[in-house]
């Protein structure tokens, strides 16, 4: 009726250089991810591996985020692991998929760090906002860059 269709998703994509290898951006995102997550995303109040050993593609994780007073819990799946290039996850629980790209200008010191995130679809309920969500989710992976950014950069110094 208004040209909304749930299965068009939402997505925000931002990127930021990062003054480290990388090898190192990817061990802090991809490596130690659930040691690191909650650091750049602080609202992410609980995180679990539901997959025993390190993170690799088919990791399963649980967490509980707390975003703007609304909790939600939902469970992902690493989907791609490609050390020092890529790691993204999709959501089991609910549609959604995060993705990080890594490539390099100056392999020894500077990264580019690309990250898209999608909601790959909206509940009927959700449709009349779909305009204030895309901004929450495009203005969400520019702080999530910036946070990597910040953070990465202040352990090598």
């Amino acid at each position: 009726m208004f040209g909304l269709n749930k299965d068009t998703p939402v997505v925000g994509k931002s990127d930021i250089k990062v003054q480290s290898p990388c090898k190192e951006v990817f061990s802090f995102v991809g490596a130690n991810f659930i040691k690191n997550y909650p650091k750049w995303s602080p609202e992410v109040v609980d995180l679990e591996s539901l997959t025993e050993g390190s993170v690799r593609e088919g990791t399963m994780c649980r967490q509980v985020r707390i975003d703007q007073g609304r909790r939600s819990e939902s469970t992902f799946k690493v989907t791609i692991f490609q050390p020092g290039k890529r790691i993204c996850f999709e959501g089991v629980s609910n549609p959604y998929r995060c993705d990080y790209v890594l490539e390099s200008d100056k392999p020894k010191s500077v990264s580019h760090i690309s990250f898209t995130f999608e909601l790959l679809s909206l509940e009927l309920f959700m449709r009349p906002f779909e305009k204030l969500i895309r901004i929450a989710v495009q203005e969400g992976t520019e702080k999530t860059v910036k946070n990597i950014k910040k953070l990465v950069e202040s352990e090598n110094n």
